[in-house]
């Protein structure tokens, strides 16, 4: 809490000590959340850029890893939902391989013999609905808990659970094919 303080008043090298804590698992997060590395730096880069920006406003109600994923979910949705502005005004379609390729599940896998496994359970992630995927990500990976995720999300607790339960039984479904 030291660095937050001491970076809020403008310590540079505090704020780098937060982004040396920080920066993997917000990218672990960011990748899994978008499906695509180069857009999960981006992503890593501008939820840093918007916490030095609001340093000033963070309250320490919460920890300051739990701030950043916030901030990282609100940019990745408003990113998504002016995406959707643009496809229904453009026709796009999508490269469902690259997505699969570019998945963090994928680009994680080795060469064993579950490599299909993974990739699939990567490629399935992906198609989950974006709630039900970001909750997913940030319970059964990050480890966060229904409570976290709730407030991170701005969301009741009972929702981050019903959105848990729908993507396991939505990916049970789509790996039972």
């Amino acid at each position: 809490m030291a660095d937050v303080r001491a970076a809020a008043e403008g310590d540079a090298d505090a704020f780098a000590r937060l982004y040396d804590v920080h920066v993997g698992a917000l990218f672990a997060f960011c990748a899994s959340l978008t499906g695509d590395r180069g857009r999960a730096r981006e992503l890593v880069q501008d939820t840093f850029v918007r916490a030095w920006e609001a340093l000033a406003t963070f309250r320490g109600e919460s920890a300051f890893g739990t701030w950043l994923h916030r901030i990282a979910a609100n940019l990745a949705f408003a990113e998504a939902r002016s995406a959707r502005r643009r496809a229904q005004r453009v026709a796009i379609e999508a490269d469902f391989d690259a997505l699969v390729s570019e998945s963090p599940i994928a680009a994680a896998a080795t060469a064993d013999d579950d490599l299909a496994a993974q990739l699939d359970l990567g490629a399935a992630v992906q198609r989950l609905p974006r709630g039900a995927r970001t909750v997913f990500l940030l319970h059964d990976l990050a480890g966060y808990t229904h409570a976290e995720i709730g407030e991170m999300l701005g969301i009741a607790e009972g929702t981050c659970k019903a959105h848990l339960f729908r993507a396991r039984r939505l990916l049970r479904g789509m790996l039972d094919r």
